[in-house]
């Protein structure tokens, strides 16, 4: 009877997670990830006390960290326990939905299938972690700034899968791939068309980029017109112009193997 009643509320979760996950698809009209973070990103007004948003969804909290890559400078991995894996606490609020706390879930749960990455929900007595709020925007600080660091993921257009995904990974201290130390021998940026003032999300950051090739289908690569000012390109893959990228439903085989050998999965 027990092992009855275990098998049927399994398998009423799977059923709700998989339902809210295609729902969320549903509602994403079929956009990337980068699609969605500009729709939900472009006009935000940074509140008094909010951080400073660089390259659209990255949090920082003053203008001398724009140029900056945080990991390198500060140490901001998140520490592995004895036991081989690395455990990052989070609490997601109550400002969210039964149906989109499943679609968060599913995204968090999804790093303990190629990684050792273990997010796992805040005790009491946890100094740090993730707060998952709904916040103006989609965003996130670059990797473990000790104490409470929010992530923020919108109720009215953030909360999709792939999102969520890219959001984690700058937690966990990734950058966006255009931004790569390499980018210029596989991305030619075409600041033309940029519109004036986001010439900065160009700019390249002096990456670890764990001997991975760059990845046209990484979750954290923009697409053609990100930040466009007149709807023709602001990125050109080279050598050939007709490759397609910023098309990431979810995380890419490169981005996995980098998320593993940061962490010496």
């Amino acid at each position: 009877m027990s092992v009855f009643r275990f098998s049927a509320l399994a398998l009423l979760l799977l059923s709700a997670c998989c339902w809210a996950d295609t729902e969320a698809e549903k509602e994403s009209d079929g956009l990337s990830v980068s699609e969605i973070l500009e729709r939900a990103n472009t006009n935000l007004v940074r509140s008094d006390n909010g951080p400073i948003l660089t390259e659209l969804d990255i949090a920082i909290d003053n203008e001398a960290e724009r140029n900056a890559d945080p990991c390198t400078s500060r140490g901001c991995k998140w520490l592995k326990n004895s036991d081989g894996k690395v455990y990052v606490p989070y609490y997601i609020t109550n400002q969210f939905s039964s149906r989109e706390k499943a679609i968060i879930t599913r995204g968090l749960e999804s790093f303990s299938s190629f990684s050792c990455i273990r997010f796992r929900p805040s005790h009491s007595n946890d100094h740090e972690g993730l707060q998952i709020e709904s916040q103006n925007g989609c965003w996130s600080y670059v990797g473990r700034r000790g104490g409470k660091q929010v992530v923020s993921l919108a109720r009215s257009g953030c909360l999709y899968h792939n999102t969520v995904q890219h959001e984690l990974l700058h937690a966990l201290g990734f950058n966006h791939e255009q931004t790569r130390s390499d980018r210029d021998k596989h991305i030619r940026v075409l600041l033309q068309n940029v519109v004036s003032g986001m010439e900065h999300n160009f700019n390249k950051i002096a990456t670890l980029n764990q001997g991975t090739p760059y990845d046209y289908n990484s979750v954290m690569q923009y697409f053609r017109t990100a930040f466009s000012k007149n709807g023709q390109p602001t990125m050109i893959p080279i050598p050939d112009a007709n490759v397609s990228f910023g098309n990431a439903r979810e995380m890419s085989r490169n981005d996995i193997s980098r998320l593993n050998t940061l962490y010496q999965c």
